[in-house]
């Protein structure tokens, strides 16, 4: 039986969508969640939990469009799992249908909800969780003592193991299933969702698997600054800094970001250095 997760931020449409799957016999629980980062979180657990762990969830239903993160940022985070549930959308919106499936979606349900077109998706969903049980109770061959002492360190047995990753100016996102290495330097700012954080580019954003506070402490000494609880900038990005009414914002990127009244003597600190010591600016 499944284990299910909704998702959607009006609370009506999530309880009628909870009370359809509880009426289903092949749904052995159904929770739900308000929030894109609060759904995230539950995952997150459940993945730590593995597929035995009390917080598994065999499939999460989704909707599009949420405050904060989308269904499609979801989604496309869950690619990165090593073990992902399955997914499907439920939105009053036909034009994502596309990215959807580009997103390995197991189907894509409109609102108003039909109780036959939600049964059959759960019956989709029940035959694809039943064949991936049954692969995982295949047992696979124990390795060998060399290919254990190589696991995860990318050498090849009988071969000298390969010198340390030259990606450490980079970091990995990911994107319909797909990883890119982004480089560090073309990172204007970024910006927190709970546990992920949303990288910004001049052309693009990315969302990440990885805590602001956590991105705030590995780049420090590249050149970036919280200036603002929801936000963390590259210095050598910035603009323009402006003073109105004593609020203090930054212009990076293309984006106006407020700085905190906490962080903007650090921020002033950091950018009367850089003018001191002749580094090249941005315009402030």
């Amino acid at each position: 039986m499944l284990r299910v997760l909704a998702v959607d931020d009006e609370e009506p449409a999530l309880e009628e969508l909870l009370f359809l799957l509880r009426a289903d016999p092949r749904v052995r629980s159904a929770e739900g969640a308000l929030a894109a980062t609060d759904a995230l979180r539950r995952l997150g657990r459940a993945q730590n939990g593995g597929p035995g762990g009390a917080d598994h969830v065999d499939v999460v239903f989704l909707d599009i469009h949420m405050a904060g993160l989308s269904g499609l940022d979801v989604a496309g985070l869950l690619t990165g799992f090593a073990a992902p549930p399955r997914v499907v959308f439920v939105t009053a919106h036909e034009d994502f249908a596309l990215r959807a499936f580009d997103l390995k979606a197991v189907d894509y349900l409109l609102k108003p909800l039909r109780r036959e077109r939600l049964a059959e998706a759960v019956r989709r969903v029940a035959e694809l969780v039943e064949a991936d049980r049954a692969t995982r109770a295949v047992p696979s061959p124990p390795p060998s003592s060399e290919a254990a002492a190589n696991a995860g360190t990318g050498a090849v047995p009988g071969l000298p193991r390969p010198p340390a990753s030259p990606l450490a100016d980079h970091i990995s996102v990911e994107r319909g299933g797909v990883t890119r290495f982004l480089p560090i330097a073309d990172i204007t700012y970024a910006e927190a969702h709970g546990d992920y954080a949303r990288l910004y580019t001049r052309e693009d954003s990315h969302l990440v698997r990885i805590p602001l506070s956590t991105l705030e402490e590995r780049w420090r000494a590249r050149g970036f600054v919280r200036i603002h609880r929801r936000h963390l900038v590259s210095v050598a990005g910035i603009e323009e800094l402006r003073v109105d009414a004593g609020s203090l914002t930054v212009r990076v990127g293309g984006a106006v970001l407020a700085v905190s009244r906490r962080n903007a003597r650090e921020l002033r600190d950091l950018l009367l250095s850089d003018a001191k010591a002749g580094r090249p600016g941005n315009g402030r």
